[in-house]
């Protein structure tokens, strides 16, 4: 079944809880979103890893309009670490997937003000199939030969692993698939050291 075109998209979706048309409280939506843009990157070769640095690779253009945009960014500034890419815009980048999966007819967004004051945005994806056809790769991806696992789908567990998605993969279902689970980490390259470190700098903070 056709899915949406980048990694940032296929995690929006897997994180919207499609019971209550939203992500749930405590998700790490913003960091795993730019994580994926970033290990989409590296896979095309737009990015490469120099030192524990993110620096551009191929000078192809990039055709998706998020991942240019983090891409320029990139281009533009001295190296850094993939962890203070993971750390920048992340709400920007989430509300620019998202608003790009409405635009491409993937889901339908229904502002709405929580409590009657705070603004949010209710997410319904329009076609249920697409999220279980992504969950689907997800559970390939952590049985199939692991010659046989496309590397997207490598990113893909690596970033819902490393995010720690419940709504995906719970705590036991990853224990039970540590060994698998590195193994698609490392096909993925920096991205899920980079998540994860992001993660435990955000909740040192908050503490």
């Amino acid at each position: 079944m056709t899915v949406p075109g980048s990694l940032p998209q296929w995690i929006l979706l897997l994180a919207h809880d499609p019971a209550k048309g939203r992500v749930r409280v405590g998700t790490n939506l913003g960091a795993m979103v730019r994580a994926a843009a970033l290990a989409d990157l590296y896979l095309s070769g737009h990015l490469t890893d120099t030192n524990g640095r993110a620096t551009v690779g191929t000078r192809r253009p990039c055709a998706d309009p998020v991942l240019s945009t983090l891409l320029d960014d990139i281009a533009g500034s001295r190296p850094r670490k993939w962890q203070s890419w993971v750390d920048r815009r992340q709400h920007a980048t989430v509300v620019a997937v998202r608003r790009q999966l409405a635009d491409d007819g993937w889901v339908r967004l229904e502002p709405y003000r929580m409590l009657g004051i705070i603004p949010r945005t209710r997410v319904t994806l329009r076609d249920p199939r697409v999220r279980k056809e992504l969950l689907g790769r997800v559970r390939s991806a952590l049985k199939d030969p692991i010659s046989r696992v496309e590397p997207a789908d490598a990113a893909l567990v690596t970033v819902v692993v490393a995010g720690g998605l419940g709504l995906v993969l719970d705590r036991r279902a990853r224990r039970d698939a540590r060994r698998r689970i590195q193994e698609l980490a490392d096909i993925s390259g920096p991205i899920g050291p980079a998540l994860r470190k992001s993660i435990e700098a955000s909740a040192a903070a908050a503490g």
